[in-house]
């Protein structure tokens, strides 16, 4: 499977893996307009990749076959506060 991945013009670190390249039909129409002009980024020939940066592979493909499309989000963001409260040892009230 080849599939094409577009980045989002809106929304930072957030990508669209499709399986035919400039075909959004199955991608549903608030998520488009979420997500903004795709920007083509790629052809990824899927069977020659073993792994990828930020997505489970079998995920991407699993869901490229079921809805036609997958969505990569970033990472949450991680809340410093917390972090630091954690590390000393106190907990939020």
């Amino acid at each position: 499977m080849i599939c094409a991945i577009y980045k989002s013009s809106r929304k930072a670190d957030t990508y669209l893996y499709l399986p035919k390249r400039d075909d959004f039909s199955k991608v549903p129409k608030a998520l488009m307009e979420v997500f903004g002009t795709p920007l083509f980024v790629m052809m990824l020939p899927m069977i020659k990749v073993k792994q990828l940066a930020n997505a489970d592979l079998q995920k991407v493909t699993d869901e490229m076959r079921e809805k036609g499309y997958y969505l990569q989000l970033p990472p949450p963001t991680e809340d410093l506060l917390k972090v630091h409260r954690r590390d000393l040892g106190l907990e939020d009230q």
